[in-house]
């Protein structure tokens, strides 16, 4: 069993759902990212996302363009960030996902990368730009190794979200909005049916993660109300780490997690 899918167990047990915190590692420098993990997980964050940064970011806001920018300039390469999650494995045996895009691992190659992340300590991985239909020798790399974590949308069809479904392990992202990540206000009822859709498809095979302009917890309130195993948070992180000096950034981070982790709950 992986870490992730022992999470959910764990949490299940608990009557609780997943709070999924996002950050970009390398923003804007090493001890500030690491400093941001250990508030996430004093916090009580479940699943830390730790995003790698690419140079073209189509699925992201201004917000972790920015930070993905950021970062890049800082010098953050791919050993320096397996180097960074080693560094966090040491102190954590909290689950941790990779989000980037296909082109880092096809350069260097689908099992030369997977064997590396594993080796670092990565229990997943997200790719917001790799296609169901283009994955096979993404998942044949990864199987039992590390989980692939796929995304759908609210219009996704019937049928493609099974497709989805049967290739995404660990969880299934949903995204909440039309469009590119980011803070963004108000929930859309579309969003709401979306989540009660997608489980009576899934029948609880597999959890359904909601992110992308998640803010708030009355965000994670609602959603986590109406069916979400997991809610995603990551540009308010970034917000917080942009606008705070670095020696206050773990004590914030924690604050606002707690905020967030309070309301996934069952009551």
């Amino acid at each position: 069993m992986t870490r992730i899918k022992e999470k959910f167990t764990e949490l299940d047990a608990k009557k609780e759902k997943a709070l999924i915190a996002y950050i970009m590692v390398g923003y804007p420098n090493e001890n500030v990212t690491l400093a941001a993990v250990k508030g996430l997980i004093k916090g009580g964050a479940d699943i830390i996302e730790l995003g790698f940064p690419f140079s073209d970011p189509l699925a992201d806001g201004p917000m972790i363009q920015n930070a993905s920018t950021i970062s890049l300039e800082a010098g953050t390469k791919i050993n320096k960030f397996f180097n960074i999650v080693k560094k966090i494995r040491k102190e954590t045996d909290i689950p941790l996902v990779l989000m980037t895009y296909t082109n880092i691992l096809y350069h260097m190659g689908y099992p030369k990368f997977i064997a590396k992340s594993k080796k670092a300590g990565i229990d997943g991985i997200i790719l917001p730009d790799m296609s169901v239909e283009e994955s096979k020798e993404y998942i044949a790399s990864a199987k039992n190794k590390i989980d692939t974590i796929f995304l759908i949308s609210p219009n996704t069809t019937k049928s493609r979200i099974e497709k989805i479904s049967k290739s995404s392990s660990g969880f299934l992202y949903l995204v909440a909005v039309y469009g590119t990540t980011g803070v963004k206000t108000g929930i859309q009822s579309y969003t709401l049916k979306a989540i009660k859709d997608v489980k009576k498809i899934t029948k609880g095979k597999i959890p359904i993660g909601v992110g992308f302009g998640v803010s708030t917890p009355d965000d994670v309130r609602k959603y986590i109300k109406v069916g979400a195993d997991a809610v995603i948070v990551g540009s308010a992180f970034l917000k917080i780490i942009k606008n705070t000096t670095q020696s206050k950034i773990e004590s914030r981070i924690e604050s606002f997690t707690k905020s967030l982790k309070s309301q996934t709950k069952l009551r």
